[in-house]
């Protein structure tokens, strides 16, 4: 039962029952549910900031469990790159030297990967950092998987055509060893025609007029003819990138898309040209540059002879053309 309630008259000096009514009512009721709601709202934000809920407690060991996951992660791939980063300085610095192959830019083994905007839609939330560290690493490692890839692939291509490979590798002189001998070598040289120092872009041997000029690997005739300063020259492609010239000579054999084997005789020692004596000048091009020529010698030297013949072309000696 309600409590009833008096309110005291002074009028009539005594007390009369209070009647209520539904405003009054209403009123007091309005007041309770204020009262609670700015009760209920403290309790809540106390609750929500100092204690957690059975499911919040769930998802923040979730979230702990994935951030863990994730530095795991991301130590697993950085020992995935430390291997990849082994395989790529094995195959630059052994197998590709191997097979006579150049070695892998640092921009094609980069190629494709970069930039930041592509990690944008990943952006934006409180743990994206971790989300875009992994993705990044995990594209940079497949960026350079598929280039190193590639290298594998062409690298069994080249294991599969070695003996060809080997075949077109320039390993000769150009004239046997007892019928002529090494007068100058690759370098910047005095020149006795033209009384200037120039770059020679090969070596010249010395040798009677008619002596044997030899194909030093296997190949096919690119060039046959007076070649201007060169006199009568013929060129060699030999493929993989090699090719050589023969200058000065008194003449050949051979004509334009002639096969020919390593040790074949192509034409004879002349002074044609732009010649002081007679000799042939020797060229070796890898990829259309011109490269010494005495590096390309180990077939017909033993360790202490090419020793010496390393001496002799790197004199600063004037030359024969």
């Amino acid at each position: 039962m309600a409590r009833v309630k008096y309110k005291y008259n002074p009028k009539t000096l005594s007390y009369e029952k209070v009647e209520l009514t539904k405003g009054m009512i209403f009123r007091t009721f309005l007041t309770y549910a204020f009262a609670a709601c700015i009760f209920a709202v403290f309790v809540m934000a106390l609750a929500y900031n100092f204690f957690e809920s059975p499911k919040e407690r769930a998802q923040r060991r979730e979230l702990e469990q994935m951030r863990f996951q994730y530095t795991v992660l991301n130590d697993r791939m950085d020992q995935v790159n430390t291997v990849l980063e082994d395989l790529q300085n094995r195959d630059d610095n052994i197998y590709r030297v191997i097979f006579e192959a150049e070695p892998k830019s640092a921009a094609e083994r980069k190629a494709g990967y970069g930039g930041t905007d592509r990690y944008a839609k990943l952006d934006g939330y409180k743990y994206s950092s971790y989300v875009i560290d992994a993705t990044r690493k995990l594209d940079q490692i497949t960026s350079q998987m598929v280039v190193q890839s590639k290298s594998f692939d062409e690298l069994i291509e080249l294991a599969k055509n070695k003996e060809e490979l080997m075949a077109a590798i320039p390993a000769i002189q150009p004239i046997k060893k007892d019928e002529g001998r090494l007068v100058s070598g690759y370098g910047m040289r005095f020149h006795p025609i033209l009384k200037y120092r120039r770059m020679h872009w090969g070596i010249d041997f010395s040798a009677p007029t008619g002596t044997p000029i030899y194909a030093t690997a296997d190949g096919e005739v690119s060039f046959t003819g007076s070649k201007g300063t060169y006199g009568n020259c013929v060129m060699i492609k030999h493929g993989y990138g090699y090719e050589t010239l023969y200058g000065h000579m008194n003449s050949y054999i051979v004509k334009r898309k002639q096969k020919v084997k390593r040790g074949e005789i192509i034409g004879y020692v002349g002074n044609t040209g732009l010649s002081r004596a007679p000799h042939v000048h020797y060229e070796i091009l890898k990829d259309g540059k011109k490269i010494n020529p005495v590096n390309y010698f180990y077939n017909d030297f033993t360790p202490a002879e090419f020793e010496k013949v390393l001496e002799l072309a790197s004199s600063d000696n004037q030359v024969l053309s």
